[in-house]
């Protein structure tokens, strides 16, 4: 009788979570679909609906296109060279040799400074003539005051998606190491037994090994990459002209700069669909790998 009623009352410790979670997720997801469909300008109340004319001016002006090319370019570049890196670093990380704990925690040190920090430092390293680059440049007579990656179109995306990668090189090497720690010695010793060199080892073994851990980092990498927006507003604000700018930096210019929430809210839904398909996607193509291995 106790147990049945403590199973009944415990439901009311989930009211509160429950409560906020309606008032401050599903509910402004709600508005913002509603909104994607007036001429809502964030200030009066009174909007007329207007049907799917924000995203069809969305993509009539261009800002859709460019905003989701340079989103995708930048989760690709991110994804790719973050989780290569990562995992090289985890499986030298992973080696009996001295000071192991302190190339550890050196590696993890990156991810504990805040965006707006990172963003401040790395705008200084990439800063033209007296920037920390450009005098290393000058130290070895390859004329580095000319070197200015923030301020060149083709440029400036890469070198805001390198700094990504080395803020989050940190978290996803610490789940990669992880799931090496978990790799049953035994196997090892019986690939070694039966003739298997490192790198056999290494490809027949770790890596399947490491389904899991892939799977959470390529996951990871692809929501962090899709929802870019602290370094491209914080470094460039999405100049020079329009390299950097990514769906979320739009969103945030349109609504806040231009007063247009109506238009901004669409261009969000679409940032919505594209994160919720590539997401789901990907994660539905690891998880099969992850069963077959």
């Amino acid at each position: 009788m106790n147990s049945a009623v403590m199973k009944k009352t415990m439901y009311w410790f989930v009211v509160p979570a429950l409560a906020f979670y309606l008032v401050f997720w599903i509910v402004p997801i709600l508005k913002l679909f509603q909104y994607s469909v007036t001429d809502y300008n964030g200030f009066v109340q009174s909007y007329k609906y207007i049907g799917f004319d924000n995203f069809k001016q969305l993509f009539k002006d261009g800002i859709a296109g460019s905003s989701l090319a340079n989103t995708l370019i930048y989760t690709l570049v991110f994804v790719v060279f973050s989780n290569l890196v990562s995992l090289c670093l985890a499986f030298i990380l992973n080696m009996k040799i001295r000071a192991t704990g302190l190339y550890r925690t050196a590696a993890y040190i990156p991810t504990l400074f805040s965006a707006i920090v990172v963003g401040f430092i790395w705008s200084y390293v990439y800063m033209p003539e007296s920037g920390l680059l450009a005098t290393v440049l000058n130290w070895f007579h390859l004329n580095g005051s000319d070197l200015n990656l923030l301020g060149t179109y083709g440029t400036a995306l890469y070198a805001i998606t390198t700094v990504e990668i080395w803020k989050h090189i940190g978290t996803s090497t610490v789940i990669f190491l992880a799931g090496l720690q978990t790799v049953p010695q035994d196997m090892i010793e019986a690939g070694k037994m039966d003739g298997a060199n490192s790198w056999q080892i290494t490809k027949l073994i770790r890596l399947p090994m490491l389904a899991t851990a892939i799977t959470i980092n390529f996951t990871l990498s692809i929501i962090n990459g899709l929802k870019a927006f602290d370094y491209p507003f914080i470094m460039t604000n999405g100049g020079p002209g329009r390299a950097t700018t990514t769906l979320l930096v739009d969103i945030f210019n349109i609504a806040f700069k231009e007063q247009q929430f109506g238009k901004a809210s669409a261009l969000a839904v679409i940032s919505f669909a594209v994160i919720i398909l590539i997401t789901t996607y990907f994660v539905l193509k690891l998880n099969k790998r992850e069963v077959s291995a």
